[in-house]
């Protein structure tokens, strides 16, 4: 059994979905390893990780406009606003998604559908530097 680690960092500069799927995909390629499983993990408590379509923006549009229906941006409705109106928004939009994810391996890549993507969730509005790290084990 082979295993190894890595630690994707992504810059964002907003609210919304940014896509590692070829960033992840290549790495998993370079490990060498065939069959097996890879775990991603997001190291922050207002940012995510989801897995969805990536052939239509639309989605992701969509989907970061229900999110901000469903979790408002209003201090009003809560304790913890030292850092912004954004943060603990942020914190329940996280606690709603994932922050890992685990994906088969097969024939040297993830096993993912025609039209899924890898996404890391950007809660916060303002810029911030992620920290994804994958572990994929196998042969």
């Amino acid at each position: 059994m082979k295993q190894d680690q890595t630690t994707f960092r992504i810059s964002t500069n907003r609210q919304g979905l940014f896509e590692i799927t070829h960033q992840v995909s290549e790495w998993v390629r370079q490990t060498g390893i065939r069959t097996g499983m890879l775990t991603l993990f997001c190291r922050h408590t207002s940012a995510s990780l989801t897995i969805q379509e990536n052939a239509d923006s639309d989605v992701q549009h969509d989907i970061l406009a229900f999110f901000r229906q469903l979790v408002q941006e209003n201090a009003s409705l809560y304790t913890h606003v030292n850092e912004g109106a954004d943060d603990m928004p942020a914190h329940i939009r996280s606690a709603l998604t994932d922050v890992s994810l685990s994906i088969p391996v097969a024939d040297g890549r993830p096993v993912l559908g025609m039209w899924q993507g890898v996404f890391l969730f950007e809660h916060r509005a303002r810029d911030h530097q992620r920290e994804v790290v994958g572990h994929v084990m196998g042969e």
